[in-house]
């Protein structure tokens, strides 16, 4: 997993993390509530959330500061295996 968001770059290598996890992820959601569907557990410890959701305000920060639609880049990102 990727541990700083700087570049949009930075921002396609976290949703590509992401991916890699098999998150049903959107942008607007907090870590915190991602729920493992089997176990009904949380998908994440305390700490991983967190950490997520840190690098996710990088990656919002980052689109708009560069002028990226941060759910365009998600969508390209993540509908790539389609």
């Amino acid at each position: 997993m990727i541990t700083e968001i700087k570049t949009i770059e930075d921002v396609q290598t976290f949703f590509k993390d992401l991916l890699a996890e098999d998150l049903n992820f959107h942008p607007d959601d907090n870590f915190a509530d991602y729920i493992n569907h089997e176990t009904k557990q949380p998908s994440y410890t305390e700490k991983e959330a967190a950490d997520r959701n840190r690098l996710l305000t990088q990656a919002f920060e980052v689109c708009e500061r560069v002028g990226e639609d941060i759910y365009d880049v998600c969508i390209e990102i993540f509908m790539q295996d389609f």
